[in-house]
């Protein structure tokens, strides 16, 4: 049996960050380290959005960096909002993909397959920051699996209907969610061998809307401060003209939604894994056991090793994947590796730190104890590493 070539790389896309980006980075992560990091256990602690925070990024022109200022954006590139969100992870993982989500899933699918109405009706107030937009997608059955949709929405009269459920959706409760973007089945096919295919459609709910309903917050063990709520849709009424996009083209407008999602969630793992490697250096450095700084241990050292290790593997994977997406080459593959490689590297840095802090890391003040609560949701949130691999696997050519 011969075996197909595998072909070895012949590019590497360059990484070298402009000026401009150096900017972005010292910007962000100057606000992160004053105004983020110090509040972020108080608001861990009440469960609670900071609006004064979110406000200030708002300002700062952070939700439209990568959309043009015609739509009230700040006409960055896409690579910016990564660096964005990785500064913030860096310090909080509730205000890093508050950011994350607020761009990748409340605004880029209205950019990306919204009529020029729709831009012009929801991109200025979601770019600055005022308002939030949440994507419901997942179902109790549905989520990956476009096909255990149940969501409706029938068309009566010039308006959609729509009854069923959502969950897990971020930024959809907020005092400031203005609106939330459904898939629901908006007509039925019966195939030759007698299945049925779901035609699935994106809709625009603007918040609030009679009959939406969004459901208690969720008790998570992490991500305290990021909003998640459970979504009711009972006889919902929107405008016709409220198809995003093709109708039938929602869960595949989605799915390129979120691959270009995935770079900037790898780019909050990144932050995130970089966070618990800086805390763990400090604290190996000033703490003493039997006469020395703990750091002086090879065992110590080498596990601080390892996790910078993590961090510049994570950080190039989604760096090639973010440089790849700007130069309007295929992304997929590279963009599943950088979640999943950035992910497992925030995990295991997270547990690494709070080894390295003993009692210490156990105490929720301590950020790496936040991180290694925050850190789990990072190998399930935008894709599963379950789904990752899976991405790969069929981007080599398997039937996975």
């Amino acid at each position: 049996m011969t075996l197909p070539a595998i072909e070895p790389a012949t590019e590497v896309a360059g990484f070298e960050l402009t000026d401009d980006h150096k900017r972005l980075v010292a910007e962000v992560r100057d606000f992160a380290d004053r105004v983020v990091a110090p509040a972020a256990y108080e608001y861990d602690t009440k469960r609670s959005l900071p609006y004064d925070i979110i406000g200030q990024m708002g300002e700062m022109g952070l939700f439209g960096l990568p959309f043009p200022v015609e739509y009230g954006g700040q006409g960055k590139d896409y690579l910016s909002l990564c660096l964005a969100v990785e500064q913030l992870g860096r310090a909080d993982q509730s205000i890093g993909v508050t950011l994350e989500a607020g761009v990748g899933l409340g605004v880029m699918p209205i950019f990306r397959h919204g009529n020029e109405a729709q831009k012009q009706e929801w991109l200025p107030m979601l770019t600055s920051g005022k308002a939030l937009a949440g994507f419901g997608l997942t179902e109790a059955d549905a989520g990956s699996d476009a096909a255990g949709t149940k969501t409706s929405a029938v068309l009566r009269d010039g308006e959609w209907v729509i009854n069923g459920t959502k969950q897990f959706i971020t930024n959809s409760g907020t005092d400031i969610t203005r609106l939330v973007t459904i898939t629901a089945v908006t007509g039925e096919e019966l195939r030759a061998d007698g299945s049925i295919k779901k035609e699935l459609s994106a809709i625009l709910v603007p918040v609030p809307t009679p009959g939406l309903v969004q459901e208690p917050s969720y008790d998570k063990v992490g991500w305290h401060t990021s909003d998640t709520h459970p979504l009711t849709l009972t006889d919902v009424r929107v405008p016709q003209a409220n198809l995003l996009g093709e109708r039938g083209r929602g869960f595949a407008n989605f799915i390129q939604t979120l691959d270009e999602g995935r770079i900037a969630f790898a780019a909050l793992c990144t932050g995130a894994a970089q966070g618990c490697l800086e805390e763990a250096i400090r604290y190996s450095k000033s703490r003493n056991v039997f006469g020395r700084a703990i750091g002086s241990n090879q065992y110590i050292a080498f596990k601080i090793a390892r996790m910078q290790a993590r961090v510049h593997t994570a950080r190039l994977a989604y760096y090639d994947a973010v440089f790849k997406m700007m130069a309007g080459k295929p992304f997929k593959m590279e963009a599943s590796i950088a979640k999943m490689v950035g992910s497992e590297a925030a995990m295991d840095n997270a547990r690494d730190a709070t080894q390295i802090f003993g009692g210490y890391g156990f105490m929720n003040e301590n950020p790496v104890a936040r991180h290694y609560r925050d850190a789990k949701i990072l190998e399930i949130g935008e894709g599963t590493t379950e789904v990752q691999l899976m991405v790969i696997a069929r981007s080599l050519g398997f039937d996975a």
